[in-house]
């Protein structure tokens, strides 16, 4: 599986012209804005955005896990590697709000999944680094909150055609991902292994334990994204599980909460949703947006499959169907 490569290096956030890389080495160096202007590498306009800016060095955790197993953060390049992406994903500010407010709204769907089969709670954490937790398809193809692609999905038994693509179904995919992440744990041994080969793939991960006689995930040498990838999950379970220790300030009102739904089965042929939509009280729009793994505005079903559709109660919107 492939994910997405969204990764934004954040290495500075001061919007102002004439603020060159002199005038910020300058201003770390000798504090002095005064000087600064004397010497006219600082423009005096900027002098008070200056002074009122200010990006904190991050405190680490003396003590990490994932999934329970420790992170040797004594070893000076695993500690840079995970400082570099809890500032990343501390100081992209707008993200991690919009983050924290989509944890609120799916994570009540995975964690019991994912506590069903077996699967470290922490995995819900890979999910957002996968795709923010927004229904995105990569440039590879992968698609979804977990970002599967279509041999995979077909190998673990989801339904991917013309109508229907269940790598949207967020609980049928998180029930994929933990078939795929239990299966990655037995051939490799531990579940940060495991979550290295949900980017990288088990025959990646082998081949370059092989090649470089090591076993561990800290002591493999990997190309950029899969060497980043389990820093950058550990980065958000550190950040989003105490969030206004790093600077996020929200109300409870504030987070996206999930909507209250119906089941509706059909066993039979809909040649056309807008209008089933309507009968359910509801607009084509939002018979999408609660069943995204419903590809097109019909359904063959020639086999007469029985499918679940959610339906939003009764006046959790304010669509009146003409």
């Amino acid at each position: 599986m492939k994910r997405m490569n969204r990764f934004l290096s954040v290495v500075g956030v001061i919007a102002l012209s004439g603020i060159g890389a002199l005038a910020l080495s300058s201003y770390q160096q000798h504090n002095d804005y005064e000087a600064l202007i004397e010497k006219d590498l600082l423009p005096k306009k900027a002098e008070p955005h200056v002074k009122d800016y200010k990006v904190y060095a991050l405190p680490i955790p003396e003590n990490i896990n994932f999934a329970g197993e420790a992170v040797p953060l004594d070893n000076p390049d695993i500690r840079e590697r995970l400082d570099r992406e809890m500032l990343v994903n501390t100081y992209w500010q707008s993200n991690g709000l919009l983050l924290l407010k989509r944890m609120n709204k799916y994570f009540p769907i995975i964690e019991p999944i994912l506590a069903k089969h077996g699967v470290p709670d922490d995995f819900k954490y890979l999910a957002v680094a996968e795709s923010g937790l927004m229904p995105v398809v990569s440039p590879a193809g992968a698609t979804g909150f977990w970002q599967i692609m279509k041999t995979t999905g077909r190998e673990y038994g989801l339904e991917i055609n013309d109508n229907i693509d269940e790598r949207y179904h967020i609980a049928k995919s998180t029930e994929v991902a933990c078939a795929y992440l239990k299966k990655a744990k037995e051939e490799l041994g531990s579940w940060t292994l495991a979550a290295a080969a949900y980017n990288a793939g088990n025959y990646g991960i082998r081949k370059q334990q092989d090649r470089q006689e090591v076993n561990d995930y800290y002591d493999l040498l990997l190309n950029i994204e899969t060497g980043r990838y389990v820093f950058r999950i550990l980065a958000i379970k550190t950040i989003f599980s105490q969030p206004k220790a790093y600077g996020f300030h929200f109300n409870k009102e504030d987070l996206y909460s999930p909507v209250p739904t119906r089941t509706v089965v059909v066993d039979t042929p809909v040649t056309n949703f807008a209008r089933f939509a309507k009968k359910m009280d509801i607009n084509y729009k939002i018979l999408k947006i609660h069943n995204p793994w419903l590809r097109e505005a019909h359904l063959d079903n020639a086999l007469r499959k029985a499918y679940e559709l959610e339906i939003p109660l009764d006046e959790v919107y304010t669509y009146q169907p003409e």
